[in-house]
């Protein structure tokens, strides 16, 4: 295993540039290939290993690796020529926590076409800004079962760092397409369209849901936006307290999206 002692290791200062979130000067064209991400923690690592094979570079903390049996053991599935160890310090350099595992693989995000045809339960975040509500979404959707998870431009980052511990591995159950103009892309849907609103809507509660349907949430501070609401097939909102602000934009999905998979349990 190759062995990085200094900063200026040209491999360490281009694992550096990604760490805070720089364009991977060795990325292709971004509109064909996913960019270039690097992921943190044994959980995140042993998630790409099994979902999505071989990472491009595996960087160890070499004195963890050594004390470590999770760690040993990932690196024993690894190809040879990937792996890459280093001082302890310059694993704490890349580090976006405060108390960071000792492993990063750096890893080409995947990057996949929107479907000529929508026909799939999925959701779709509009302009949902904040980086951990963009996590929770994709972790809570995940655990719901939902496989498909459609971005629009002005949301963060799917695989932005904080977005990645966020979603805590949904990323590799779930295909993600980011970019997407929302609005466009409504024309391809074969299901329908599904907005969370506290305008002209209707209780969550009061009619059946369909066992498949695009849900649309939006941005944290404006909600789904006005365009997009007019072509929604229904409007739903959640029954709460009087007095209380509305929910978080990532705990109403997961209200709509727990009494969707209730209603059809046992359904695939």
């Amino acid at each position: 295993m190759k062995h990085i002692s200094s900063r200026d290791n040209p491999l360490y200062k281009r694992l550096m540039r990604i760490a805070a979130g720089k364009r991977d000067m060795q990325d292709a064209d971004p509109s064909t290939v996913g960019p270039s991400v690097l992921l943190e923690g044994i959980h995140l690592c042993q998630a790409w290993l099994q979902y999505g094979g071989q990472p491009l570079v595996a960087l160890f903390d070499a004195e963890r690796l050594e004390r470590d049996p999770e760690l040993e053991q990932l690196a024993t599935e690894l190809y040879a020529a990937v792996c890459h160890s280093c001082e302890p310090r310059l694993a704490k350099g890349l580090s976006q926590v405060e108390h960071g595992q000792g492993v990063y693989f750096l890893v080409r995000a995947p990057a996949p076409a929107v479907p000529d045809r929508i026909d799939h339960l999925c959701i779709w975040l509009d302009r949902v800004q904040d980086p951990g509500n963009v996590g929770t979404l994709l972790r809570t959707a995940a655990a719901a079962g939902v496989r498909h998870a459609y971005l629009s431009t002005a949301c963060a980052h799917a695989w932005s760092a904080k977005v990645l511990r966020s979603a805590q591995g949904a990323h590799f159950v779930m295909t993600v397409y980011e970019h997407v103009d929302l609005l466009a892309v409504v024309e391809r849907l074969a299901v329908p369209l599904v907005a969370t609103s506290l305008v002209d809507a209707e209780s969550l509660y009061g009619k059946p849901l369909p066992a498949a349907c695009a849900w649309v949430v939006g941005n944290e501070g404006q909600g789904v936006a006005a365009s997009l609401l007019a072509k929604a097939d229904r409007r739903v909102f959640i029954p709460q307290a009087a007095n209380v602000e509305s929910l978080n934009v990532a705990a109403a999905a997961a209200v709509c999206l727990f009494e969707q998979r209730r209603q059809h349990a046992g359904t695939s």
